[in-house]
């Protein structure tokens, strides 16, 4: 399965990776994806960028030959009603955001209520993608977590980071065999990430995808597997969002 898009991805900006936006660029340009998605973590983590950099986005050159590049951010789901820390305002101006649960922005008290969270998240229009949900120290209940990502349309990602090994998030490739699993059932939308930390990183998914083929996972819930199916799930999404806003319509990608 070929994967034209890597949406999660991370710079020095975001405080704990270690390339520059250009050394991701052209790794994304190297690996001969079609689109990469700027995804740094948003203010709630200690390191991470303050608003004003996910308002500055706009000075990012969009086009670079045969690479399209994207706005976004990774949120932080902060409790169990789902706020996130990046403002509507905001959010609304980027392409597209993912949210994730991370300790101990999500504080240790609060862990048994994160399928509660991570299902409030999903009913914000601006988030389009819940963040790696494969970690078993923030267990969730899978089968709720899709029936509420097929009704808000959001996509659960499969975050090929978390299946590297010595990886701190824990229980990740059962986790995934079991939400992929249901998933496939349920037929329910992924999108496959790297969140990479490092350009040579960028446009890595080799375990996600062995992963999908292990359980023979279809290509046609694979969002990222085509040009098509991308650009139609982010004008789906970002044409909900803007309408929640009161804002004009967006153009496709």
């Amino acid at each position: 399965m070929k994967i034209i898009a890597d949406l999660h991805t991370h710079t020095m900006a975001s405080g704990h990776a270690y390339s520059t936006l250009m050394e991701n660029i052209h790794a994304a340009k190297e690996k001969r994806l079609q689109f990469l998605g700027l995804s740094e973590h948003a203010p709630a983590l200690d390191d991470a960028p303050k608003e004003t950099y996910f308002t500055n986005l706009k000075v990012i050159r969009k086009d670079w030959d045969t690479l399209h590049v994207l706005y976004g951010a990774e949120l932080s789901i902060l409790n169990e009603y789902g706020d996130v820390d990046l403002s509507a305002e905001t959010l609304v101006k980027l392409d597209y955001a993912i949210a994730s649960l991370h300790y101990p922005v999500f504080p240790k008290e609060k862990l048994p209520l994160c399928t509660d969270a991570a299902i409030a998240a999903m009913s914000n229009p601006n988030v389009f993608i819940l963040g790696h949900p494969d970690d078993a120290l923030m267990p969730l209940d899978y089968k709720a977590i899709i029936r509420a990502a097929k009704r808000h349309n959001v996509a659960l990602e499969v975050n090929n980071s978390s299946l590297c090994p010595g990886s701190f998030r824990e229980g990740a490739v059962d986790n995934y065999r079991r939400m992929l699993k249901l998933a496939k059932i349920m037929e329910a939308p992924v999108m496959i990430s790297s969140d990479s930390h490092i350009c040579y990183d960028v446009g890595n998914f080799s375990r996600a995808l062995t992963l999908l083929d292990e359980i023979n996972f279809p290509k046609e819930l694979v969002i990222n597997s085509s040009k098509s199916r991308l650009a139609g799930f982010l004008e789906h999404k970002k044409n909900a969002a803007l309408s929640a806003s009161g804002k004009p319509l967006a153009i496709a990608v």
